[in-house]
């Protein structure tokens, strides 16, 4: 089937993939009177005197705006927030279809951190929730933390929801081979926003042993050029200060997680690694190294970005469910405990993990609900701590 055709015929037909709709009639008087003026003021008037019930009285509590600049899109890159749209309908056509969340593409032509944070920040009074999308690293990075302060979450889904998802993977994979987290190694290939992301969740995991690769080598102390996010996991990465390339990276490795370019290893770059290896070359369309070559080299699990093949590393399985439990609950920011929580919640609609089965389809409609609850429950033991 030829996708790219029958995505713009879709798009052509549907002018788009998102329309508004009314949830309540107007067809009189009283109708009008009731949602418009003069009955809206008195909702006005309610919600001028005790902002919190905005929740009870409007859609806020259900509506997440889904953000981008168009700076880092897919594998496109920056394409401008025009060439952003596409995607960020697509987005939100996910948050509804299998979240039931009122998801609004918000496409800014704005370039800087102070400025995207600015716009979120005017903008954030109308919902309760902000996903940031595509937004080029290291940008990306200081645009969420600026932003951690508005009391609703705000959540970069290619930093986290790739964490969360590589997580439920690993999690599997590693029940498959029978390894802990504290005796792996783990090389990324791709030390950008979710290359970053995923280490520190697996170094919450108690991981010892990371090694990143850039497009320049390998990251260690000292190296030149290093972004202030780069050279920050710098510092708690590579124990061992070991240079060279991906190619030298991945000898002795246990794990190897691509977020990187295509045709990147070799059934002889498995080999090196070590016995019983998990390979996940997420990169799209075509990974790292492709699963029968990743066999032939002797990997023990394999997992890709892929949807026509096993073990699909994909985002849709964390991002509805995070914000339908941080929406549900009223979370004021996603936590790390939440993110783990997720991750747990995903690996476990797979009870008896096989190489051919770490993780759950990506539609698997039992999937939403178990993140859902995971990340509420969450949040609330968090806050119930913290009170205490």
């Amino acid at each position: 089937m030829n996708y790219d055709e029958m995505a713009l015929e879709l798009h052509a037909r549907n002018r788009g993939k998102l329309g508004v709709h009314s949830k309540v009639e107007l067809k009189t008087i009283d109708d009008m009177s009731t949602a418009y003026t003069p009955g809206v003021a008195a909702v006005c008037r309610e919600i001028a005197g005790d902002r919190s019930k905005v929740y009870d009285l409007t859609g806020k509590g259900n509506m997440v705006a889904v953000v981008s600049d168009g700076s880092a899109v897919l594998g496109l890159g920056n394409i401008g927030a025009e060439g952003s749209m596409p995607v960020m309908e697509g987005k939100a056509l996910l948050f509804k279809e299998l979240a039931d969340i009122d998801a609004v593409p918000i496409c800014i032509d704005a370039h800087e951190a102070n400025e995207i944070i600015d716009i979120v920040r005017a903008i954030s009074p109308t919902f309760g929730g902000i996903n940031l999308e595509d937004i080029a690293a290291p940008k990306c990075f200081d645009v969420e933390d600026g932003l951690q302060d508005l009391g609703i979450p705000v959540f970069h889904d290619d930093q986290h929801g790739t964490a969360v998802v590589v997580l439920a993977a690993m999690v599997n994979a590693l029940r498959v081979v029978n390894k802990d987290f504290a005796d792996v190694r783990v090389v990324f290939s791709g030390a950008g926003a979710s290359g970053i992301a995923c280490c520190k969740i697996l170094q919450v995991m108690g991981v010892q042993d990371i090694i990143l690769v850039d497009t320049q080598g390998i990251i260690h102390r000292g190296r030149d050029n290093l972004t202030p996010a780069k050279e920050e996991i710098a510092l708690t990465t590579n124990p061992e200060g070991i240079k060279g390339d991906v190619h030298d990276a991945v000898k002795g490795a246990d794990v190897f997680i691509g977020l990187s370019i295509a045709n990147l290893l070799s059934a002889d770059d498995i080999r090196e690694m070590n016995k019983n290896a998990v390979v996940l070359p997420m990169a799209n369309p075509d990974p790292e190294i492709m699963p029968d070559e990743a066999f032939r080299g002797g990997a023990a699990v394999v997992g890709t970005g892929r949807s026509d093949l096993p073990n699909q590393i994909n985002n849709v399985l964390a991002f509805p469910g995070i914000l339908r439990g941080a929406l549900d609950v009223r979370a004021e920011r996603i936590t790390t405990r939440m993110k783990v929580a997720a991750g747990f919640a995903i690996s476990d609609l797979v009870p008896e993990p096989t190489p051919d089965e770490i993780i759950p389809y990506a539609l698997n409609t039992d999937v939403v609900p178990a993140v859902a609850k995971a990340v509420g429950n969450a949040w609330q033991q968090e806050t119930a701590e913290q009170s205490q």
